[in-house]
């Protein structure tokens, strides 16, 4: 089975970099154990020859009662002398006993031949056997070892690594970091809300990006500018001939067709208003902020609706000061209110501190908005009732317009479906 890669680039990229450099390290790790391998041995053989040499020649010189005397002088770690045969041994040598026999033998010849054999033993031994000029034998017992590693190494050696993983970690999250802030950018980016500029700084790569991003965030708002005032310059220039109509309509005869032109003309007339409102609210003509007691404002709400007879009711309150555009969020919740009734009679009004923010939920238990089409009908002219029915379905601006005022006040309209039926609408406010 493949393995599965992380899905974050910022992890690829670090076990990327860190297996790369643990393969580098390890290599160079291995290349320098061989390295001191093979210079020990040479250092060992060098040292050996000459150390053979020296010891033999003296035990040769000294008085036969005084070599026993000498040997524990002689000896080394990795080998000693012994007068006499030494230890039964066989013939044949492995490769590195034959290199450390050459070695012997080039030290003593000619003067002294030897003959080696290999002792059985756990660990690899060799003995060389020579006689001296008086007769007495003498044996070089060999037990080649290599020197321990420091106990000091493999600590070095983590801490080492655990530094390459630092270093690696560090490099990656700055590597990564711009295309972070570039994400978390591009999520604030929405039509008809205050652009956040991307900070122009950094590597140049990074700085370049960032004054790109702000130039197409630019763009994009020029475009909706000059969209937004066409749709205001024509809804605002198509009252004049509405109005005339109307006059050419209500001067005429009366019957049933005035009656369904009067209509008509009430649901262009209609549009226009809303369409101007949309066009109003995603330019940010709105009122100066002003503090606002929201107990007082909601239960007013509340109670002009029922003064008219709807049934629009209160589940929660809270006593709160918000500094905020009143007009503005009267129109947002008017909206809301009225959408919930158009659908489904009667309105909940639900004001709670959720997440350390206040959240004014408008609720109703009316057919609900299919989850995928919950964003959809935030856009201007979506309607999910297709008979462009006033009584039934609205202009299909009414959500725009909560909306682009929920984000000019600095806040959020969210839509969802309620447990059991119907639609819960949440402002939340900055």
């Amino acid at each position: 089975m493949r393995p599965r890669l992380p899905g974050s680039l910022g992890s690829r990229l670090f076990l990327i970099l860190l297996a790369g450099l643990l393969c580098g390290q390890g290599l160079a790790f291995a290349i320098m154990l061989l390295e001191r391998d093979q210079s020990a041995r040479a250092v060992m053989l060098t040292t050996l020859q000459r150390d053979v040499a020296v010891a033999v020649a003296l035990l040769d010189r000294l008085p036969a009662e005084e070599r026993a005397g000498w040997l524990p002088l002689l000896d080394r770690p990795t080998y000693r002398y012994e007068l006499g045969p030494g230890a039964a041994g066989t013939l044949g040598l492995p490769s590195r006993a034959r290199m450390i026999a050459d070695e012997i033998r080039i030290a003593l010849a000619p003067r002294f031949p030897v003959r080696f054999d290999t002792v059985p033993a756990p660990t690899e031994r060799l003995q060389g056997h020579t006689v001296l000029a008086d007769g007495a034998e003498l044996t070089i017992d060999v037990r080649p070892a290599m020197r321990p590693a420091a106990s000091w190494l493999p600590v070095a050696l983590g801490v080492q690594l655990l530094a390459l993983a630092a270093c690696v970690g560090l490099a990656v999250r700055l590597a990564v970091r711009p295309l972070a802030r570039f994400a978390e950018a591009a999520d604030r980016l929405e039509p008809g809300r205050p652009a956040t500029r991307f900070t122009e700084a950094g590597p140049d790569e990074v700085a370049r990006a960032g004054r790109a991003f702000n130039a197409l965030q630019a763009r994009i708002a020029r475009h909706l500018d000059e969209r937004v005032r066409i749709l205001a310059a024509i809804s605002h220039d198509l009252q004049t001939p509405i109005t005339r109509m109307r006059l050419r309509v209500e001067t005429g005869a009366e019957g049933p067709d005035q009656d369904r032109l009067l209509a008509d003309l009430d649901e262009v007339e209609a549009l226009v208003r809303e369409g101007i409102a949309y066009a109003r609210s995603v330019h940010g003509d709105v009122e100066p902020t002003a503090r606002l007691d929201l107990r007082a404002f909601i239960e007013s709400l509340v109670f002009d609706y029922q003064d008219a007879g709807r049934d629009v009711t209160l589940t929660a309150l809270v006593d709160a000061t918000v500094a905020t555009r009143p007009q503005a969020l009267r129109r947002i919740l008017t909206n809301l209110i009225d959408n919930a009734l158009r659908y489904a009679g009667r309105a909940e009004i639900d004001v709670r501190a959720r997440e350390g923010r206040l959240a004014i939920a408008v609720l109703d238990r009316g057919p609900g908005i299919p989850a995928d089409k919950l964003e959809a009908v935030l856009l201007p002219f979506v309607r999910l009732e297709e008979s462009r029915n006033r009584d039934t379905g609205g202009t299909g601006l009414g959500l725009a317009i909560a909306d682009q005022l929920a984000a000019a006040l600095g806040g959020k309209l969210t839509l969802s479906n309620r447990a059991g039926g119907g639609l819960e609408a949440i402002v939340t406010l900055a």
